[in-house]
């Protein structure tokens, strides 16, 4: 209930005349001049109100600013649907108010404003942004200052801009550079950027803690600069997954309004870290996937697809033991078809549940991992066989192609993730589980496929295989080598040396092409082991620990909004003939 009325008046919008209520938790304006029946009234939160300036102004596509005495405009969150996503685009919605005098202009504008810090605390006010000028479609710059920064701007956030030069440049800057006076981290890039970014804040908290990362058993500290995403890489799944569409100017209020706790999966072979994910772990077909394409870069983001369809055509299987502790199936399972949708009730659970003493995730973090440490041996679980692919995600790796991921029913923070067992089968049987991540079919009804909700996974292989994996691990680490120093070229040398690179890498991978279609598709022997995919990476190790690291990190997004419940809102609101607009 809204009792906490600040200001009521009439306003002008162009030719119309409205009433306009500011209340404790929201600015309504109705139409005054009308019947009660045909009122339109709009309801916008004021914790979605972006901005309030004086005079009739834009700032999108343009900032233009016409300084009148009685005006003032409001700017605020929009929402639309999109034909491609599941999510909902964001956009920048500006109303200008006329006043009847400049004393009352300066009262809504001064109320409004103290509104927006009583309701809306811990928004950012300085942020560290790093540009990748080299992802994607290479128009990080362009998209920034044209689309964020405006937005940033009207918000009051300052920004120091970072355009980065060279690989992990943003990862060093975070280990070692002073961070003091920022709120959070942004990436303008893919998922590479955001990786860079999200090793260096947990690297960069665990040193100052005094922690040492590479310990698997160790407590992590949760980091407490946020991370926000700008998409401008050639993959963006980690935007995808948690905002729900691919729209900068989305990402940009994201930041400006709201951030949600994000899980955290270190992944470790021998006591050692290896590498964070927060998307895919992945052996067999997707790290076959990976390591086939890095053959064939030339090929640009084609190289996927094509080496997608030489992986599945080798119809090949790997021998394993897969191992791991099991989540409580009483709070969440993976086939229980929720989704985690913005203000999700089980991640919202796991919070209380994992810092049950605080509304801190900081503070009593170690309570989490007491109990992890004393999970008895006797709860692992142990499965041996040969498996397609073994997978395990902290989220539901949702993307353009596969509009509800690799797990539909996996949360962005509830301490926990999915452990995806698909068995060795008939290729026309593993073709039919690719295809339902396309569509909204059950990829997890099939006889051949499993998926557990997990806390840790460990990964071995069987007795006598452990001397075939230094062939496969030495020809890998040779294709690792021989990918940075592509991409070391393709960032810091001058065109004649890429150019040179390119012609020589491309003569090389044409008469490579046939060899390799034919090897895949006709060779007997199927490689001993796979590679292991981590988030687009691949790992030199084979036999791996994974553990799951409770909203280690917090990350500048709502999360993703139904679509689908505002679409029914929509319709309900139209059947009952009503007449609200709320932006909400």
């Amino acid at each position: 209930m809204e009792t906490d009325l600040r200001l009521e008046s009439s306003l002008w919008i162009g030719n119309k005349r409205y009433r306009a209520v500011l209340t404790g938790w929201h600015l309504k304006w109705t139409e005054a001049d009308k019947k009660n029946g045909d009122k339109k009234t709009v309801s916008v939160p004021v914790a979605e109100v972006v901005g309030v300036e004086n005079g009739r102004v834009e700032i999108l596509p343009q900032k233009s600013v016409e300084d009148t005495d009685k005006d003032f405009t409001v700017f605020y969150i929009k929402r639309s649907r999109s034909r491609s996503t599941y999510g909902l685009l964001w956009s920048l919605g500006r109303t200008q108010f006329s006043c009847p005098s400049r004393v009352l202009r300066d009262q809504w504008t001064n109320h409004l404003r103290t509104a927006l810090k009583t309701h809306s605390p811990l928004r950012p006010h300085r942020l560290l942004v790093f540009i990748n000028p080299f992802g994607g479609k290479k128009k990080g710059r362009e998209i920034y200052h044209s689309l964020v920064a405006p937005l940033f701007e009207l918000a009051g956030i300052s920004s120091h801009v970072i355009v980065t030069e060279r690989a992990n440049q943003a990862r060093d800057h975070l280990l070692k550079k002073d961070l003091t006076g920022f709120d959070g981290v942004v990436c303008v890039g893919g998922d590479g950027m955001f990786s860079e970014v999200l090793h260096g804040l947990i690297g960069r908290t665990q040193q100052e803690a005094g922690l040492c990362e590479t310990d698997p058993a160790v407590t992590l500290q949760p980091c407490p600069l946020h991370i926000g995403i700008i998409p401008a890489g050639s993959t963006d799944c980690v935007c995808y997954a948690t905002v729900g569409v691919i729209d900068p100017v989305s990402s940009a209020l994201h930041i400006i309004i709201d951030s949600q706790p994000l899980d955290v999966c270190s992944v470790h072979h021998a006591s050692t870290l290896v590498r964070y994910s927060v998307s895919l772990v992945g052996y067999g077909f997707y790290g076959d996937v990976l390591a086939e394409s890095e053959k064939h870069r030339w090929m640009g983001p084609l190289r996927y697809d094509y080496s997608g369809t030489v992986v599945y055509l080798s119809n090949r299987s790997y021998a394993g033991i897969v191992q791991y502790l099991p989540a409580d199936p009483l709070l969440s399972s993976p086939k229980d078809k929720t989704r985690c949708l913005s203000g999700c009730n089980v991640c919202s659970r796991s919070t209380e549940r994992l810092f049950p003493h605080t509304s801190d995730s900081g503070s009593l973090y170690s309570s989490h991992f007491s109990q992890y440490s004393n999970d008895s041996e006797g709860e692992w679980v142990s499965v041996e066989g040969r498996f397609r692919c073994v997978s395990i995600t902290c989220m539901s790796s949702s993307c353009a192609r596969s509009p509800l991921g690799l797990s539909p029913s996996a949360h962005l923070a509830d301490g926990t993730g999915d452990l995806i067992l698909v068995w060795d089968t008939h290729p026309l049987s593993f073709l039919k589980f690719l295809y339902r991540h396309t569509s909204t079919q059950d990829q997890f009804d099939l006889p051949f496929v499993e998926v557990h909700r997990v806390k840790a996974v460990r990964f071995s292989l069987p007795d006598g295989r452990e001397e075939e994996v230094h062939e496969g691990i030495g020809e890998l680490n040779r294709a690792i080598e021989e990918r940075e120093y592509v991409d070391t070229v393709s960032r810091n040398g001058s065109q004649q040396q890429l150019a040179q690179s390119v012609v020589e890498r491309e003569t090389m991978n044409e008469h490579k092409t046939v060899a390799s279609i034919l090897c895949g598709l006709c060779c007997k022997k199927t490689p001993a082991v796979s590679v292991w995919n981590c988030d687009g990476e691949i790992l030199p190790f084979t036999e791996i620990f994974c553990r799951i690291h409770g909203q280690l990190v917090r990350l500048y997004a709502r999360g993703i909004e139904d679509g689908a419940a505002m679409q029914n809102c929509s319709q309900e609101s139209d059947k009952n003939k009503s007449r609200c607009i709320t932006y909400k």
